[in-house]
């Protein structure tokens, strides 16, 4: 009786964790109200902060070309944000990820650029695929020893990480003893946006169109879903305006990406080589969506489908929200623990490869302060820190918001060390906040 009691508990805590993915958008439940208002107030910061860096930078900032690179910044830092937000919901901390990122950019980078051309030769299509697919297993390798250290050991979450953060930057300058390895395979750099790393006009919009068609029909299900279980629907206005406005958006980015062109020189030299001829107010090629940014979407989905609809999700979420009726209920805690630490390492993996192909090269100074960013992007979108709440497209969003920081003070010419100083005073506001959510939840 006590486990079911105990259970039931949990039950509760994950679904109201997840109630900001939508479903109670327009009711009284005070979780709910909870996450729409501070996804309300993510936004609202996000346009205050664009709005207020157009204005000081003289309408620089809200162009085509600033925020198709600003999409192209943020991706690598939300796909780790998506891994974070299991991680601190489970009550833990993973200070190593800009750490292991470096490592893991570092190793793939040494394949492509030294080692397989010796083996398979320069240009060979299996080049990139050997080299993601290693640095893939190598991410997931490291985090699972991460997750048996912290799980088996009992050894703190923030101790492992921390200590991984040196162990793992330290081994990133080892690897090529401090020396930067380029180029990277040309097909690897596509996954890093860029002129070729984009997909063009009609793809864009084809994916916009595909992107609108699959909100509607997530909308329909899940009122199906609701009616056949008895729950509460939403007014019929509320489902039309929630299609509406989320089809408006995203075809209202499908058009900024769009209208932002190929740069002369390089339109030049492809209608040269393709025998078109140059017309006088010269040749405008969209870049369309970059490929790193449809990876970012695309890792979120997943994430967001992990998270919500399987098994392990809710595991996550029950040991967030109650790690001892969790252990009660018969879930393998430790074993849930290692899966989360691993998979965090292969979203590491994932960056690695966008930052790596979007450089052009494998730095020792790659993923610097990336766990900064990616711990304040998880916060910013509700992740609490007491753990059992937080959503991955609220992580993406906070991850969004900071990077708009970073590059509007880039653009504004603010030195580096005040950049530091902002983020750190927005990671602690960001924290304070979420005490607050929490004393009023009680």
């Amino acid at each position: 009786m006590g486990e079911r009691h105990g259970m039931a508990d949990i039950t509760n805590t994950s679904q109201a964790a997840r109630a900001g993915a939508g479903d109670n958008f327009f009711f009284n439940d005070s979780a709910a109200t909870e996450i729409y208002t501070r996804l309300l107030g993510m936004i609202g910061a996000m346009l205050i902060i664009w709005v207020g860096f157009n204005i000081i930078s003289g309408g620089l900032f809200l162009t085509p070309r600033n925020l198709w690179n600003l999409s192209v910044q943020t991706a690598s830092v939300a796909v780790m944000a998506t891994g974070m937000v299991l991680v601190i919901v489970t009550r833990n901390i993973d200070l190593s990820v800009g750490s292991v990122l470096g490592f893991v950019g570092m190793f793939m980078g040494v394949l492509q650029a030294e080692l397989l051309p010796q083996v398979l030769g320069f240009d060979n299509p299996l080049t990139w695929i050997i080299a993601l697919v290693a640095g893939l297993l190598l991410g997931a390798a490291i985090g699972a020893l991460h997750g048996v250290i912290i799980a088996f050991l009992n050894v703190p979450s923030f101790i492992v990480t921390l200590g991984g953060l040196l162990v793992w930057r330290g081994a990133t300058w080892f690897v090529t003893s401090g020396r930067t390895v380029a180029p990277m395979d040309a097909t690897f750099r596509l996954m890093g946006g860029g002129t070729d790393g984009s997909i063009g006009a009609t793809a864009s919009w084809v994916v916009g169109v595909i992107a609108c068609l699959a909100i509607v029909a997530t909308l329909v299900n899940s009122r199906k879903q609701r009616r056949r279980f008895g729950f509460p629907l939403r007014p019929i206005w509320a489902e039309y305006f929630l299609a509406g406005i989320s089809c408006f958006l995203v075809l209202a980015t499908v058009a900024v990406f769009n209208n932002y062109p190929w740069p002369v020189a390089i339109a030049r030299k492809f209608a040269d080589a393709n025998g078109i001829a140059w017309p006088d107010g010269g040749l405008f090629i969209s870049h369309g969506i970059a490929i790193p940014v449809l990876i970012a979407i695309g890792v979120g989905i997943v994430m967001t489908f992990i998270s919500t609809r399987l098994r392990f999700g809710r595991y996550v979420f029950a040991i967030g929200g109650n790690p001892e009726a969790a252990e009660l209920a018969g879930i393998k805690t430790r074993w849930v623990t290692v899966r989360i630490f691993a998979l965090m390492g292969m979203l590491c993996a994932i960056a690695a490869a966008i930052s790596t192909a979007r450089l052009n090269a494998a730095t020792n100074a790659q993923g610097e302060l990336d766990e900064l960013y990616t711990i304040a992007a998880a916060v910013i979108g509700g992740t609490s820190l007491s753990g059992g709440m937080g959503t991955v497209a609220g992580a993406m969003l906070g991850a969004l918001v900071m990077q708009s920081l970073q590059s509007g003070m880039v653009l504004v010419g603010i030195d580096t060390p005040f950049q530091r100083i902002v983020v750190g005073v927005v990671l602690v506001v960001a924290v304070w906040l979420d005490t607050i959510y929490r004393a009023r939840a009680r």
